[in-house]
């Protein structure tokens, strides 16, 4: 029996199998080659978006993100950028670059119209903060919460309250290699010199924030620095149209806010967080501005103080309103300002909002600047808002001459009672609000009757 026939025949390698290995291996090397050359492609292409793109022209925060680019950065080539590594939830690590940045100081304006207030604690939107907020984290300026970036507001604005002198501190990206400690030093601030070569803050901002906000300089400040409490003064103005009010009467009445006073029968009291409501006005007068429509002339009330209290200015106000129209003598100020005498507040209905500007902010060292870019952009965009309110205003105006041309039928209201003019009821005659001290009863009242059911619950009661 021939023992190779038992056995299994193995493929032998035969120069055609070796042929065709070749053959498929070379294709597949050909593939994957092709294949490499189209990811390049792709990457090439989203490089080039980003270092195009306005709003995101910087460099990528994590290495090997979308690959090595040249792309061009706002930040310069030297950003004072670090690496460092980050555990992540999977226990791999990755290397993050960090930057540098600054404690500066930011100086903003905005028309408040259309905003529920400055502040974004409020749980409204939109408000002026929360959208700066976001132009800071689109121009990724910011990294981490507003207490880890030491944020502060010098003035909480309500809703639809403007402002042209608005003032925000916060530590921001910087170009600056070490400026936490060159910038850190209490009370000195950085020279002109030391920030060339730094972003362009401001015009960076600018042209991602929405056009009734922007930001009209800035300057670098000490890390101690506090855009709340090293303010020194605000200041306000309140425009109206004269018509037919009494400005002498008004600017005498308004004196007697000078000085140190307690204003808690001028403002809405938040009893629960505020326990002084002393303040000092520096300054008060009444002046004209450069605006005419229909034989009057518009006005501004303007006051500067230290601080002010939640709707104090609206308050003040609308009391030397009543004066103007001549409703009110202005001694009545200095009794609302007599606290031992009058301690509960009057009702009434304080001005409007819409009129109402802060003004400044005023600190001490504090020199706002920008590039000459930014300032011209912010020039053509402030001038081209004007030309546009204007224009507006025109169209408004058209409609009241064209109202004249229509024919008024007074035989239609003949049998129609006339409206009778709203009585005015003196301020010391008025309902009053409860005072500071039945405020605080209260408070402590519901704190103990919660203190009693949160008890009662636990079974301690």
């Amino acid at each position: 029996m021939d023992q190779s026939r038992g056995k299994v025949a193995e493929p032998e390698d035969t120069p055609e199998a070796e042929s065709d290995l070749a053959t498929n291996l070379q294709s597949e090397l050909e593939s994957l080659r092709n294949r490499v050359k189209e990811l390049e492609s792709e990457n090439a292409k989203l490089s080039s978006i980003v270092s195009n793109c306005c709003c995101r022209k910087g460099e990528n925060l994590y290495e090997g993100h979308l690959g090595s680019t040249d792309s061009v950065s706002i930040y310069g080539a030297n950003s004072g950028k670090k690496k460092v590594k980050e555990r992540l939830s999977d226990g791999s690590i990755r290397k993050v670059r960090q930057f540098s940045k600054r404690y500066v100081a930011l100086r903003v304006m905005y028309f408040g119209q259309r905003f529920y207030g400055f502040a974004s604690e409020a749980q409204m939107d939109p408000t002026v903060e929360s959208e700066i907020f976001k132009a800071l984290e689109k121009t990724r300026l910011i990294d981490g919460g507003k207490k880890e970036l030491q944020y502060y507001r010098c003035g909480r604005t309500d809703k639809g309250v403007s402002s042209v002198g608005q003032v925000i501190s916060l530590f921001l990206r910087s170009n600056q290699k070490e400026t936490e400690k060159s910038n850190g030093c209490s009370g000195a601030f950085v020279t002109k010199e030391l920030c060339e070569g730094e972003i362009d803050y401001v015009r960076i901002l600018n042209r991602v924030l929405p056009k009734d906000i922007r930001v009209m300089g800035w300057c670098p400040a000490p890390v101690d620095f506090s855009a709340r409490f090293s303010c020194l003064s605000r200041e306000y103005k309140y425009f109206f149209w004269r018509g037919n009010l009494n400005l002498a009467a008004m600017e005498n009445a308004g004196r007697k806010f000078l000085g140190e006073h307690d204003f808690r029968n001028f403002c809405k009291m938040d009893a629960a967080n505020v326990h002084n409501y002393r303040r000092h006005i520096m300054e008060f007068e009444i002046i004209p501005c450069n605006e005419r429509f229909e034989g009057d002339q518009l006005w501004a009330v303007k006051i500067k103080g230290t601080a002010f209290l939640w709707h104090q200015v609206r308050c003040m106000v609308a009391v030397l309103f009543l004066i103007g129209q001549g409703l009110e003598s202005p001694d009545v100020i200095d009794i609302l300002l007599d606290v031992g005498r009058t301690p509960r507040k009057p009702q009434f209905v304080m001005a409007p909002e819409i009129p109402l500007v802060l003004q400044s902010c005023e600190f001490e060292g504090l020199r706002f600047m920008c590039s000459s870019e930014a300032g011209q952009a912010l020039h053509a965009h402030l001038e081209l808002e004007c030309r546009s309110f204007k224009l507006q205003a025109a169209i408004f105006h058209e409609a009241l001459l064209s109202c004249s041309l229509i024919e008024h039928d007074d035989g239609m209201l003949r049998n129609k009672p006339k409206n009778k003019a709203a009585l005015h009821i003196p301020l010391l005659l008025r309902p009053s609000e409860p005072s500071y001290g039945e405020r605080r009863i209260k408070l402590n009242l519901d704190a103990s009757e919660r203190e009693l059911v949160g008890l009662s619950r636990t079974g301690f009661v």
